[in-house]
Protein backbone atom coordinates (compact mmCIF):
# COMPACT_ATOMS: atom_id res chain seq x y z
CA UNK A 1 0.00 0.00 0.00
CA UNK A 2 2.86 2.28 1.06
CA UNK A 3 6.12 1.91 -0.51
CA UNK A 4 9.34 4.35 0.39
CA UNK A 5 12.52 3.71 -1.07
CA UNK A 6 15.76 5.57 -0.69
CA UNK A 7 13.71 8.90 0.62
CA UNK A 8 16.02 11.67 1.35
CA UNK A 9 15.05 15.35 1.89
CA UNK A 10 17.43 18.54 1.88
CA UNK A 11 16.94 21.98 3.63
CA UNK A 12 19.86 23.41 1.87
CA UNK A 13 22.75 21.74 3.28
CA UNK A 14 20.94 20.19 6.43
CA UNK A 15 19.15 16.82 5.80
CA UNK A 16 16.23 16.14 7.69
CA UNK A 17 15.50 12.77 6.66
CA UNK A 18 18.59 10.69 5.09
CA UNK A 19 18.19 7.23 2.76
CA UNK A 20 14.60 6.48 4.41
CA UNK A 21 12.76 3.06 3.17
CA UNK A 22 9.51 1.72 4.14
CA UNK A 23 7.00 -0.54 3.17
CA UNK A 24 3.51 -0.72 4.75
CA UNK A 25 1.27 -3.54 3.40
CA UNK A 26 -2.63 -3.13 3.17
CA UNK A 27 -4.21 -2.99 6.41
CA UNK A 28 -1.17 -2.68 8.41
CA UNK A 29 -0.52 -0.15 11.18
CA UNK A 30 2.83 1.21 11.73
CA UNK A 31 4.37 4.22 13.70
CA UNK A 32 7.04 6.32 12.80
CA UNK A 33 8.05 7.08 16.78
CA UNK A 34 11.01 9.29 17.63
CA UNK A 35 11.64 12.37 19.36
CA UNK A 36 10.54 15.79 18.01
CA UNK A 37 13.00 16.45 15.10
CA UNK A 38 13.67 13.36 13.96
CA UNK A 39 12.30 13.36 10.73
CA UNK A 40 8.97 11.63 11.43
CA UNK A 41 6.42 14.64 9.52
CA UNK A 42 8.92 15.44 6.83
CA UNK A 43 7.97 11.59 5.83
CA UNK A 44 4.61 12.03 6.13
CA UNK A 45 5.04 15.64 4.39
CA UNK A 46 6.61 13.81 1.23
CA UNK A 47 4.11 11.31 1.31
CA UNK A 48 1.29 14.14 0.34
CA UNK A 49 3.85 15.12 -2.00
CA UNK A 50 3.94 18.87 -0.25
CA UNK A 51 7.33 18.80 -0.80
CA UNK A 52 10.31 18.21 -3.12
CA UNK A 53 12.21 15.05 -1.93
CA UNK A 54 14.85 12.04 -3.74
CA UNK A 55 14.22 8.61 -3.74
CA UNK A 56 11.10 7.20 -4.54
CA UNK A 57 7.39 7.38 -2.83
CA UNK A 58 3.85 5.27 -3.72
CA UNK A 59 0.90 4.67 -2.25
CA UNK A 60 -1.14 2.10 -3.99
CA UNK A 61 1.02 1.35 -6.81
CA UNK A 62 0.81 5.14 -8.42
CA UNK A 63 3.94 7.57 -8.06
CA UNK A 64 3.40 10.63 -5.42
CA UNK A 65 5.06 12.79 -7.72
CA UNK A 66 3.37 11.76 -11.14
CA UNK A 67 0.11 11.57 -9.79
CA UNK A 68 -0.40 14.04 -7.14
CA UNK A 69 -4.07 14.18 -6.87
CA UNK A 70 -4.60 10.30 -7.50
CA UNK A 71 -2.78 9.50 -4.50
CA UNK A 72 -3.66 12.40 -2.13
CA UNK A 73 -7.40 11.15 -2.74
CA UNK A 74 -6.41 7.62 -1.25
CA UNK A 75 -5.06 9.26 1.81
CA UNK A 76 -6.87 10.66 4.82
CA UNK A 77 -4.59 13.09 7.07
CA UNK A 78 -4.65 14.18 10.06
CA UNK A 79 -2.00 16.75 10.98
CA UNK A 80 -0.45 17.52 14.48
CA UNK A 81 -2.13 21.30 14.75
CA UNK A 82 -5.67 21.35 13.26
CA UNK A 83 -6.95 24.35 11.72
CA UNK A 84 -10.09 25.07 10.97
CA UNK A 85 -12.68 27.91 10.47
CA UNK A 86 -13.64 28.55 14.12
CA UNK A 87 -17.19 30.23 13.32
CA UNK A 88 -18.34 27.73 11.09
CA UNK A 89 -20.98 24.79 12.94
CA UNK A 90 -19.62 21.42 12.85
CA UNK A 91 -22.24 20.53 9.86
CA UNK A 92 -21.01 23.58 8.09
CA UNK A 93 -17.40 23.05 8.19
CA UNK A 94 -18.36 19.16 6.78
CA UNK A 95 -20.33 19.96 4.14
CA UNK A 96 -18.16 22.63 3.10
CA UNK A 97 -15.08 20.02 3.31
CA UNK A 98 -17.90 17.76 1.14
CA UNK A 99 -18.35 20.46 -1.27
CA UNK A 100 -14.60 21.31 -2.03
CA UNK A 101 -14.46 16.98 -2.77
CA UNK A 102 -17.88 17.04 -4.70
CA UNK A 103 -19.29 14.40 -2.17
CA UNK A 104 -22.95 14.25 -1.17
CA UNK A 105 -24.62 15.00 2.20
CA UNK A 106 -25.02 10.79 3.26
CA UNK A 107 -20.97 10.84 3.43
CA UNK A 108 -21.41 13.62 5.80
CA UNK A 109 -24.02 11.72 7.82
CA UNK A 110 -21.62 8.49 7.93
CA UNK A 111 -18.47 10.19 9.22
CA UNK A 112 -20.44 11.95 11.70
CA UNK A 113 -21.47 8.82 12.96
CA UNK A 114 -18.75 6.88 12.43
CA UNK A 115 -16.39 9.18 14.51
CA UNK A 116 -19.48 10.13 17.42
CA UNK A 117 -20.02 13.93 17.10
CA UNK A 118 -23.88 13.26 16.31
CA UNK A 119 -24.95 15.70 19.59
CA UNK A 120 -22.46 18.83 18.29
CA UNK A 121 -23.07 18.74 14.77
CA UNK A 122 -24.68 22.64 15.68
CA UNK A 123 -21.90 23.33 17.80
CA UNK A 124 -18.86 26.33 16.51
CA UNK A 125 -15.88 24.94 16.43
CA UNK A 126 -13.80 27.49 18.62
CA UNK A 127 -16.17 26.48 21.25
CA UNK A 128 -15.20 22.31 20.64
CA UNK A 129 -12.86 20.70 23.10
CA UNK A 130 -9.27 19.48 22.14
CA UNK A 131 -10.86 16.04 21.57
CA UNK A 132 -13.93 16.92 20.00
CA UNK A 133 -11.77 18.44 17.34
CA UNK A 134 -9.62 15.61 16.96
CA UNK A 135 -12.63 13.80 16.04
CA UNK A 136 -13.78 16.56 13.63
CA UNK A 137 -10.29 16.02 11.89
CA UNK A 138 -10.69 12.53 11.40
CA UNK A 139 -13.97 13.48 10.59
CA UNK A 140 -12.81 15.24 7.23
CA UNK A 141 -10.37 12.95 6.41
CA UNK A 142 -12.30 10.09 6.48
CA UNK A 143 -14.58 11.95 4.07
CA UNK A 144 -13.33 10.48 0.89
CA UNK A 145 -13.24 6.86 2.31
CA UNK A 146 -9.58 6.85 2.07
CA UNK A 147 -7.50 3.11 2.38
CA UNK A 148 -4.73 5.06 3.80
CA UNK A 149 -4.99 7.12 6.67
CA UNK A 150 -1.88 9.61 8.02
CA UNK A 151 -1.80 10.38 11.52
CA UNK A 152 0.70 13.31 12.79
CA UNK A 153 1.05 12.55 16.41
CA UNK A 154 -2.56 12.37 16.79
CA UNK A 155 -3.08 12.72 20.38
CA UNK A 156 0.10 15.28 21.96
CA UNK A 157 -2.40 17.81 22.42
CA UNK A 158 -5.16 15.94 24.03
CA UNK A 159 -6.05 15.47 28.25
CA UNK A 160 -5.86 11.62 29.11
CA UNK A 161 -9.68 10.98 28.69
CA UNK A 162 -9.62 12.58 25.32
CA UNK A 163 -6.48 10.22 24.64
CA UNK A 164 -8.36 7.21 25.48
CA UNK A 165 -11.07 8.29 23.32
CA UNK A 166 -9.30 9.11 20.32
CA UNK A 167 -7.01 6.12 21.05
CA UNK A 168 -10.13 3.86 20.71
CA UNK A 169 -11.54 5.44 18.11
CA UNK A 170 -8.21 4.92 15.66
CA UNK A 171 -8.31 0.71 16.60
CA UNK A 172 -11.82 1.01 15.67
CA UNK A 173 -10.25 2.41 12.01
CA UNK A 174 -7.79 -0.12 12.20
CA UNK A 175 -9.29 -3.05 12.56
CA UNK A 176 -11.49 -2.32 9.90
CA UNK A 177 -8.85 -2.64 7.99
CA UNK A 178 -7.54 0.91 6.86
CA UNK A 179 -3.73 1.44 6.71
CA UNK A 180 -2.47 3.24 9.08
CA UNK A 181 0.71 5.31 9.47
CA UNK A 182 1.50 7.20 12.81
CA UNK A 183 4.07 9.37 14.26
CA UNK A 184 4.12 9.75 17.89
CA UNK A 185 6.37 10.09 20.41
CA UNK A 186 3.75 8.26 23.15
CA UNK A 187 5.37 4.76 24.05
CA UNK A 188 1.62 4.03 25.55
CA UNK A 189 -0.27 4.97 22.43
CA UNK A 190 2.56 3.13 19.98
CA UNK A 191 1.57 0.07 22.08
CA UNK A 192 -2.12 0.25 21.71
CA UNK A 193 -2.45 1.28 18.03
CA UNK A 194 -0.10 -0.46 16.10
CA UNK A 195 1.69 -3.46 14.64
CA UNK A 196 5.20 -2.56 13.64
CA UNK A 197 7.39 0.67 15.10
CA UNK A 198 9.92 2.21 13.14
CA UNK A 199 12.03 4.12 15.35
CA UNK A 200 13.76 7.33 13.65
CA UNK A 201 16.63 9.44 14.99
CA UNK A 202 17.99 12.47 12.97
CA UNK A 203 16.00 11.41 9.79
CA UNK A 204 16.95 7.76 9.54
CA UNK A 205 15.53 4.52 10.85
CA UNK A 206 17.42 3.25 13.91
CA UNK A 207 14.97 0.41 15.08
CA UNK A 208 12.19 -1.36 13.63
CA UNK A 209 10.54 -3.97 15.86
CA UNK A 210 7.15 -5.02 17.10
CA UNK A 211 5.80 -2.41 19.72
CA UNK A 212 6.18 -4.84 23.02
CA UNK A 213 9.82 -4.79 22.14
CA UNK A 214 10.24 -0.38 21.68
CA UNK A 215 10.95 -0.04 25.33
CA UNK A 216 13.37 -3.27 25.74
CA UNK A 217 15.14 -1.69 22.60
CA UNK A 218 15.73 1.66 23.95
CA UNK A 219 16.95 0.52 27.49
CA UNK A 220 13.70 2.12 29.20
CA UNK A 221 12.85 0.88 32.57
CA UNK A 222 10.22 2.16 35.04
CA UNK A 223 9.36 2.19 38.57
CA UNK A 224 6.73 0.26 40.65
CA UNK A 225 5.18 1.76 43.56
CA UNK A 226 3.58 -1.21 45.55
CA UNK A 227 1.03 0.11 48.36
CA UNK A 228 1.08 -2.99 50.63
CA UNK A 229 -0.86 -4.36 53.73
CA UNK A 230 0.82 -2.84 57.13
CA UNK A 231 3.68 -5.01 58.21
CA UNK A 232 4.77 -6.43 54.57
CA UNK A 233 7.30 -4.01 53.45
CA UNK A 234 10.36 -6.09 54.20
CA UNK A 235 9.07 -9.36 53.50
CA UNK A 236 8.20 -7.57 49.39
CA UNK A 237 11.53 -5.94 49.71
CA UNK A 238 13.73 -9.45 50.20
CA UNK A 239 11.32 -11.50 47.95
CA UNK A 240 12.46 -8.74 45.26
CA UNK A 241 15.69 -8.65 45.70
CA UNK A 242 15.58 -12.61 45.77
CA UNK A 243 13.80 -12.45 42.30
CA UNK A 244 16.32 -9.91 41.12
CA UNK A 245 15.13 -6.51 41.16
CA UNK A 246 16.18 -3.04 43.11
CA UNK A 247 13.47 -2.66 45.59
CA UNK A 248 13.69 0.01 48.48
CA UNK A 249 11.03 1.07 51.20
CA UNK A 250 9.68 4.35 51.23
CA UNK A 251 6.79 6.56 52.84
CA UNK A 252 4.11 4.85 50.92
CA UNK A 253 5.58 1.29 50.76
CA UNK A 254 7.92 -0.09 48.19
CA UNK A 255 9.54 1.63 45.09
CA UNK A 256 10.88 -1.17 42.73
CA UNK A 257 12.84 -0.82 39.77
CA UNK A 258 11.77 -2.94 36.57
CA UNK A 259 11.94 -3.24 32.96
CA UNK A 260 9.45 -1.49 31.02
CA UNK A 261 8.19 -4.77 29.87
CA UNK A 262 8.77 -6.72 33.21
CA UNK A 263 6.01 -5.60 36.00
CA UNK A 264 3.77 -8.10 35.64
CA UNK A 265 7.03 -10.55 36.52
CA UNK A 266 7.81 -8.31 39.97
CA UNK A 267 4.15 -8.14 40.42
CA UNK A 268 3.74 -11.92 40.26
CA UNK A 269 6.60 -11.99 42.42
CA UNK A 270 5.33 -10.18 45.47
CA UNK A 271 1.93 -12.24 44.89
CA UNK A 272 3.22 -15.82 44.88
CA UNK A 273 5.07 -15.02 47.87
CA UNK A 274 1.33 -14.32 49.53
CA UNK A 275 1.86 -10.93 49.92
CA UNK A 276 -1.27 -8.75 49.47
CA UNK A 277 -1.03 -5.53 46.97
CA UNK A 278 -3.21 -2.68 48.25
CA UNK A 279 -2.42 -0.38 44.86
CA UNK A 280 0.23 0.14 42.11
CA UNK A 281 1.75 3.25 40.55
CA UNK A 282 4.03 3.35 37.47
CA UNK A 283 6.73 5.64 37.52
CA UNK A 284 8.98 6.26 34.87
Amino acid sequence: MIDIRELTKRYGRVTVVDDFSLQVAAGESVALWGPNGAGKTTVVRCLLGLVGFDGSVEVAGLDVRTHPKATRQKIGYVAQELSFYDDLAVLELLDFSADLRRLGPERVDAVIDEVGLGEHTDKRVAALSGGLKQRLGLAVALLPDPSVLLLDEPTSNLDAAARDGAIRLLDRLRREGRTLLVTSHHMEEVGMLVDRVIGMEEGRITIECDPIDLAERLGIRAWLQLVLTNGSTQAAIEVLGAAGYAAKRNPRGVLVEVPAQGKGRALAAVHHAGIEIQDVEVWR
